[in-house]
């Protein structure tokens, strides 16, 4: 062993990558008695402090053993050698997960893949409309909690949600939806994928059957399938989830009442009321899924589910829809014993989510900048929902497909015929700059053909380019 004074590194630090280095390859063999400190610290001209201090770093990693009378001595230990190391593999294999990885690539799929194509115009149905508005009140809120912080926040925090957020949740739905509820009926989850598989875990038993709309929200059934339970698709038509066609066996389902995930619909009344007689019947779980049900052109927003049966009804919302997908902080109503389960569950899993999020959000409500937000792109998105409904009027398209889901929420759809090639009309859009998303990667067994048309991140004049280029394959 020796000290290299021009190293900058510490005296005792070049000493114990030496002792180890001796140690590991096998240069000082195992039940090898080592120098007395005093000794050593002599003839390497170091203090004896500083070969105290690498003596008991061996000591604290295993290297060494020590005793009263016996000294120091290297450990017995069977040193990796460079050919043993030529000899080992390089890990365990993580295990084939087919329901995982086929999952994951629907879901890109879903979201309109990596394709290397660029895009000008982009009908995304999956991104709400964010401005440097929201961008600089984000910012103020952010900082504003930071500073507000105190140190009893950066410890662990409840299950359910921040208090203060939730509270703020419990008043908006009270006044905007007229959802009358408790505290502890509002659990906070970090996105709608989060929710449902914190459902999957809570309420479900696996092997259950669950029943899910056909076309519908993919991230449904996909997370329902690798939590392995049954998934059984239902039909929709222009009133909505089919009931009369529900799984004989459900214990769950999943609606986009307000506005039908895909083809837009609202699930009329008369289907409402039969779907929730048969859940308090059959004592089936709802999930009602109230994803872009805020922004409605006419009128207010609908009634939900879960104020005509909230014992059955579990209803989510989401702060990704209504402000942006970076915000991952959604909310789960329902009754206590079930919200108390899915608490209990998250718990264990996730334990609760990060406090900065929460404590950012909270005070972006406070101050009044998510109604202002609201109100602001309210006025955006039904100006594109013209612009929208107008070009494919004007460009002929309404004649030859049928157009759906022009009353609520971020997107429409465009209907063809069952044996029309979607997809490469989907491909020819592509090539010209134009991404549309077809129905396909929403459908489980269902044959039906179109196009999801979003408007939100796409302004008017593009909006109009976009619709006649389209109309100019289709036509």
């Amino acid at each position: 062993m020796f000290v290299n004074r021009n190293d900058p590194s510490p005296i005792w630090q070049q000493l114990l990558n030496q002792a180890i280095h001796n140690i590991t390859q096998g240069i000082w063999e195992p039940g090898e008695l080592l120098l007395p400190s005093r000794e050593l610290a002599e003839q390497l001209g170091v203090s004896r402090s500083t070969v105290q201090l690498v003596y008991e770093e061996l000591l604290s990693r295993g290297y060494t053993v020590t005793s009263r009378r016996g000294g120091t001595r290297v450990s017995q230990w069977n040193p990796v050698t460079q050919t043993t190391r030529e000899t080992i593999p390089e890990g365990p294999v993580p295990p084939s997960i087919p329901l995982l990885n086929s999952a994951v690539d629907q879901l890109q799929d879903w979201f309109g893949g990596h394709l290397p194509q660029e895009v000008k115009i982009d009908f995304t149905p999956h991104e709400p409309y964010v401005d440097r508005a929201f961008q600089n009140h984000w910012r103020q809120s952010l900082l504003h909690a930071s500073a507000a912080m105190d140190v009893s926040d950066w410890s662990y925090g409840n299950p359910y949600g921040l208090l203060p957020l939730r509270e703020q949740i419990q008043r908006y739905l009270l006044l905007e939806r007229g959802i009358r509820i408790e505290l502890n009926q509002i659990l906070l989850t970090s996105g709608a994928q989060h929710s449902l598989d914190l459902i999957a875990q809570s309420l479900l038993t696996e092997g259950d059957t669950v029943s899910v709309e056909d076309p519908g929200f993919p991230a449904a059934w996909m997370a329902m399938n690798y939590r392995r339970m049954h998934v059984a698709p239902v039909p929709v038509d222009g009133h909505g989830l089919v009931v009369d066609q529900l799984h004989p066996e459900s214990r769950l389902v999943f609606v986009t009442p307000s506005h039908q995930c895909a083809i837009g619909s609202v699930m009329s009344e008369p289907r409402r009321q039969q779907l929730l007689h048969q859940a308090v019947q059959e004592q089936l779980w709802i999930i009602e899924d109230g994803y872009d049900s805020e922004f409605r052109y006419r009128g207010d927003p609908l009634p939900t589910l879960y104020s005509q049966a909230p014992n059955n009804t579990l209803y989510m919302m989401s702060f990704s829809k209504m402000i942006a997908p970076a915000i991952r902080i959604s909310a789960i109503v329902g009754p206590a014993r079930a919200i108390a389960q899915l608490a209990r569950v998250q718990e264990l899993t996730y334990r609760h989510l990060p406090v900065m999020d929460q404590l950012t959000l909270t005070h972006f409500i406070q101050k009044g900048h998510f109604m202002r937000h609201m109100r602001r792109v309210r006025n955006v998105y039904r100006r594109r929902h013209e612009a929208i409904t107008k070009a494919i009027t004007a460009s002929g398209l309404a004649e030859r497909f049928t157009l759906s889901g022009a009353e609520t929420g971020l997107h429409v759809f465009l209907e063809a015929e069952s044996d029309y090639d979607e997809e490469a009309v989907t491909r020819l859009a592509l090539e010209q700059g134009i991404r549309v998303y077809p129905l396909a990667h929403y459908c489980l067994e269902s044959r039906r053909k179109g196009w999801v048309l979003g408007f939100a991140k796409v302004d008017e004049t593009l909006i109009e380019q976009g619709i006649h280029r389209l109309a100019g394959l289709l036509l």
